[in-house]
């Protein structure tokens, strides 16, 4: 018998001894002490390899006992079941002064129920209770002479005799309404039915195949598609392809149409069951479907509703269609209008561009999270490109230019923009194309007499042509954000570059000199501004008296000397 030497499991003993997962052979009979411990104690034993995996004999022993019992408690219990179960019918001599049946005299015969004893050995077969009904009848062909003849009782007294008197309390109709709904469900199914112990067996021999509902999965991909197909195909909800400059693309056949209204009313033609067929055509990463939701309304009925989830309760509650839970519907609402103004059907914030509206959804629809950054987006795809082009870092050099870029595809859009010149931008009035999508912005204002795009501050009504312009402006002059410190003196500035140009003062060389006086300057840009001092440049005149200055900080400081009364406005 192969021993290691080693810790008990158990025990802790150190010693040789006996592995728990091989296998022994004990007086003829084969045992794995881990299907014993198993089977005994239903206890299952980590495998983690820096535990023992050994036991020691006093252990075994210990072990062989417990089987032992255990498979006397099993064989006893066998031996019960095939007394109660056999065809003759089996009598058990109970004390007349103690016979269980007395106690239960008074319960009515429609209040008692049958008590299933299952053999552990045997496997338990489920049947729905519907089929047992309808088919029970169906299976047997029962004679009056044959139910006479069964002694219904039997089974229960049998089980009620191992039972101290007035412990067992058998539960009726009444109470099984509270207690177990479904059960009771089922035993109204099968009233005024007569059950005899043969129907059953007999009706466990059968398949049991045609009545177990086997449970379909649906991928990923399924639930996306059968949970946005319920909502298009039961609403006016209208699918469209993200909107460019050249107007809206039907979702079904991609033509373009200049406004909302034509598309529309071109996307009556197209049969709504055939969005199924279209929306199979997206992998499940890119899968995301825009529709505008204005004037929402569900078709079934004609009711109207506010937005897509009042409409998927309404679809749930009202008509019973089946919604995927497990799945999102990856439906993104939009309201589109022709004044080019989107407002957000989550929060109701406005946006001036579709590009702009498209990519605030991200916060509303966070299914993916960047785990550096805590961003969320739509799709696995829209992550996927933000981590590569934002936290993917490294040295991308420019072989042509040895410019030094931080990923790969910042690298790919400089060569493609300066070095290959590629215009990916074109304009949709004209062949001409353009390199930045402002450039094209800007030729579609000047030459097609498009409206210009401007971002209104809600502050101090400046505009811009950039949201990022905006939001720079905001951080900068309202809220006065001024994150970046110098170490040196009490500076604090907006940005980064603001920063280093400070840093000059305090450790740059004086590397600018003046050729006319020689004095120098650690900055180009200051020794310009000194430069107007010899060329007399007074740029800088005062509109009170007119008076005009080479500096800036002149002009203001004649201000507070001379018209103190003007600076105070």
């Amino acid at each position: 018998m192969e021993k290691r030497y080693g810790k008990c499991r158990f025990c802790v003993e150190k010693g040789e001894h006996q592995d728990l997962f091989t296998e022994y052979l004990s007086n003829g009979n084969k045992e794995i002490y881990m299907d014993i411990i198993m089977d005994c104690y239903n206890i299952y034993l980590s495998t983690n390899t820096t535990q023992s995996s050994l036991i020691c004999s006093s252990c075994v022993e210990h072990l062989r006992n417990a089987n032992k019992f255990r498979m006397m408690i099993l064989d006893s219990e066998q031996q019960l079941l095939n007394a109660i179960t056999d065809k003759e019918t089996v009598f058990i001599n109970v004390p007349a002064s103690s016979h269980p049946l007395e106690e239960f005299e008074s319960i009515k015969t429609e209040d008692i129920i049958d008590v299933k004893i299952e053999n552990e050995d045997q496997e338990s077969m489920d049947f729905d209770s519907e089929y047992f009904a309808d088919n029970i009848e169906d299976i047997c062909d029962i004679s009056t002479k044959d139910i006479e003849s069964e002694v219904l009782l039997t089974p229960e007294a049998a089980l009620i005799a191992r039972f101290p008197r007035n412990e067992l309390k058998l539960p009726t109709r009444q109470s099984l309404k509270t207690t177990c709904p479904e059960f009771f469900k089922h035993l109204e199914m099968l009233k005024d039915k007569i059950v005899l112990p043969r129907m059953i067996a007999k009706l466990l021999e059968t398949d049991p195949s045609p009545v177990k509902k086997r449970k379909l999965y649906i991928s990923e991909k399924m639930g996306y598609l059968l949970n946005a197909a319920l909502l298009l195909e039961n609403s006016n909800a209208t699918p469209f392809k993200n909107r460019n400059c050249s107007g809206f693309p039907c979702y079904y056949c991609r033509k373009l149409y200049e406004n909302l209204d034509k598309l529309r009313e071109h996307i009556k033609q197209h049969k709504k069951k055939e969005i199924k067929k279209i929306l199979s055509t997206f992998g499940a990463e890119y899968f995301v479907v825009y529709v505008d939701v204005t004037d929402l309304k569900c078709t079934i009925c004609d009711e109207k509703v506010l937005n897509l989830n009042d409409l998927k309760t309404h679809l749930i509650k009202k008509h019973n269609k089946k919604y995927n839970n497990e799945y999102t519907d990856r439906v993104i609402p939009f309201k589109l209008s022709e004044d080019n103004i989107f407002e957000c059907q989550v929060c109701g914030f406005n946006f001036e561009t579709f590009g702009s509206i498209e990519r605030h959804m991200n916060v509303h629809f966070r299914n993916y999270v960047c785990e550096e950054c805590g961003s969320g987006f739509i799709t696995k795809y829209r992550l996927r490109v933000h981590t590569k082009s934002l936290h993917e870092s490294g040295n991308y050099p420019c072989e042509i230019c040895k410019k030094v870029y931080t990923t790969a595809q910042k690298l790919k859009n400089h060569i493609s923009a300066v070095h290959m010149s590629l215009k990916r931008f074109k304009c949709p009035q004209c062949p001409e194309r353009f390199s930045e999508y402002f450039k094209r912005h800007k030729h579609l204002v000047d030459v097609h007499g498009m409206t210009p795009l401007k971002y209104k501050c809600n502050v101090c009504d400046k505009s811009f042509d950039r949201r990022y312009s905006l939001s720079r402006h905001l951080k900068r002059d309202h809220l006065e954000e001024r994150d970046f410190h110098c170490d040196l003196c009490t500076y604090s500035c907006f940005t980064n570059n603001e920063l280093r140009v400070h840093m000059i003062k305090h450790n740059g060389e004086r590397i600018y000199e003046c050729t006319v006086c020689k004095k120098s300057y650690a900055r180009k840009k200051t020794l310009k501004e000194h430069m107007r001092i010899h060329n007399n440049d007074r740029r800088f005149a005062c509109a009170v008296c007119g008076q005009a200055f080479v500096q800036k900080c002149s002009l203001k400081g004649h201000i507070k000397t001379h018209h103190l009364e003007y600076s105070m406005q």
